[in-house]
């Protein structure tokens, strides 16, 4: 099976995933190649035109059309710029995928996607036990988040370039539409550092670009599916809301576990 692992980066020359994953290919815009190049300089480094980037779904969008269709992968998996690892739950231990095992668990897991009728796959985005469902090994209806999305060759999807800070939400959305469902593994999760650093989409995201995006990714898939979470954690309703939660709640219109 050919495989490709795509880090898309963006002002950020050290990739951190690169000490987890160093066979991984960052794709940067070229008029930071060099840069990325000099902090990085035994990794795969691949340009981007400088007129794609700026916009997380136009670079992965560019990925994937370079991947699965210019170069022919079986299964293009994109991830974060910023990861610890990818760990998974065995008893009440957490264990590492290691950098060994990586390429074989992607492997596996993709032809599970396939042999199920779907070209999409991912993970757990909850890494606290209590969260894992032992005797739920794989969700069919649950949101995959943009830390690690695997697509697999034949998907026609694509990225919508309107929501940047959304994208995930919409093309997990997307796939299920399409193929009625996704694959994800309950026992697996992901560690990064999403919204602690500047870079990447924190270079666009504040406030009102958030509330924008929820807005838009709303009227596209209906307030049914997708609702703002207003929960208030803090337990102190005389506070004034000044932020909305990152994640909004996706209700799956598809049924399945």
């Amino acid at each position: 099976m050919k495989i490709s692992i795509c880090v898309p980066s963006y002002k950020r020359p050290k990739v951190e995933t690169l000490n987890y994953l160093p066979f991984a290919k960052v794709w940067v815009a070229a008029s930071e190649c060099d840069e990325y190049k000099r902090v990085n300089p035994n990794a795969e480094i691949v340009k981007v035109p400088d007129s794609v980037q700026g916009n997380v779904c136009r670079v992965k969008n560019y990925i994937l059309d370079d991947q699965l269709v210019k170069h022919d992968y079986d299964v293009c998996v994109l991830l974060d710029d910023d990861y610890k690892g990818v760990y998974h739950w065995q008893a009440l231990t957490k264990h590492l995928v290691t950098a060994d095992e990586f390429l074989s668990f992607i492997e596996e897991n993709t032809r599970i996607a396939d042999e199920w009728g779907t070209k999409f796959w991912g993970l757990n985005i909850n890494q606290d036990k209590q969260v894992y469902r032992e005797y739920a090994p794989f969700s069919t209806v649950s949101f995959i988040g943009g830390p690690f999305q695997a697509v697999l060759k034949g998907n026609p999807l694509r990225y919508d370039e309107r929501l940047p800070l959304k994208e995930d939400y919409d093309f997990t959305l997307q796939n299920l539409n399409e193929y009625r469902k996704v694959v994800r593994l309950n026992s697996y999760f992901y560690s990064v550092k999403q919204a602690e650093q500047a870079g990447g989409c924190a270079t666009y995201r504040n406030f009102e670009k958030e509330q924008s995006q929820l807005n838009l990714l709303q009227r596209k898939w209906g307030d049914s599916i997708i609702k703002a979470d207003n929960a208030d954690r803090s337990h102190n309703l005389k506070n004034k809301k000044t932020k909305i939660d990152f994640n909004p709640v996706m209700n799956s219109p598809i049924k399945g576990i």
